[in-house]
């Protein structure tokens, strides 16, 4: 689900600043409206709700885009800067996180405070994934599915360090949720860009509706077994 959640959010983003031709600075103002509602309820709901929670990781894509687009399109500071500017942010939040609990244990949270770090948190992580995706096809000059490549064996890797080394298993969590974020931003890339690009040339709302139809898809099975999940421990209580 973190993948569409990305792709999601790039098509969204690029929907809103490009195609409505609003710009970047309307886009944020836009989707940090959105991020903020949905923020507060999900604050405000003590328990995890999957449709409330995902609604706030797609408003942390979205947002990540619009951000990562205004600091290297509007400010043209560039793919490179703009990535470091965004690992220093993700990282001045981890640290002032672990400051403040001496951990960076994401399950559970339960406190209000910690829980505004994690979304801040995940905020850079995604505008810093959209950076360091288009850093890998300017500087690099990869095309789309080369990118999934390799942000996708990033991942993997990490996957298998986590079952087969005793490396902390909260740093892997961040890499890889980092590395999603490219991953889904490229795969939304390769969605919406003109086929002389390498893209399918779907266009930003077409590859919106797509991708919100996938998510409501899996909102629906992951909600289907939250509600299994709390029956079965209620029967065995």
């Amino acid at each position: 689900m973190p993948y569409w959640a990305h792709t999601l959010g790039e098509t969204l983003g690029d929907f809103i600043s490009m195609t409505l031709n609003l710009g970047y600075t309307v886009g944020i103002a836009v989707m940090l409206a959105f991020f903020v509602v949905v923020l507060l309820i999900q604050l405000a709901v003590r328990e995890y709700v999957p449709g409330i929670y995902w609604l706030v990781i797609i408003g942390t894509t979205t947002l990540g885009t619009e951000i990562s687009d205004y600091i290297d399109r509007t400010l043209h500071l560039g793919y490179t800067v703009g990535s470091i500017l965004l690992v220093g942010c993700l990282l001045l939040t981890l640290f002032l996180w672990f400051r403040k609990y001496k951990n960076l244990e994401v399950f559970p949270i339960v406190d209000r405070q910690k829980e505004l770090f994690y979304w801040t948190a995940i905020l850079f992580s995604n505008s810093l994934g959209t950076a360091f995706g288009d850093f890998l096809g300017d500087h690099f000059g990869m095309s789309y599915l080369q990118g999934a490549f390799v942000t996708g064996g990033v991942i993997l890797i990490v996957v298998l360090l986590h079952y087969l080394t005793k490396i902390n298993h909260i740093v892997l969590f961040w890499i890889a949720f980092i590395f999603t974020r490219p991953f889904g931003a490229i795969f939304g890339d390769f969605l919406t860009k003109p086929l002389d690009k390498g893209g399918l040339h779907l266009g930003t709302l077409n590859s919106s509706l797509v991708s919100v139809g996938v998510m409501t898809i899996l909102l629906f099975i992951a909600h289907r077994q939250h509600k299994l999940n709390n029956g079965a421990a209620s029967s065995g209580s």
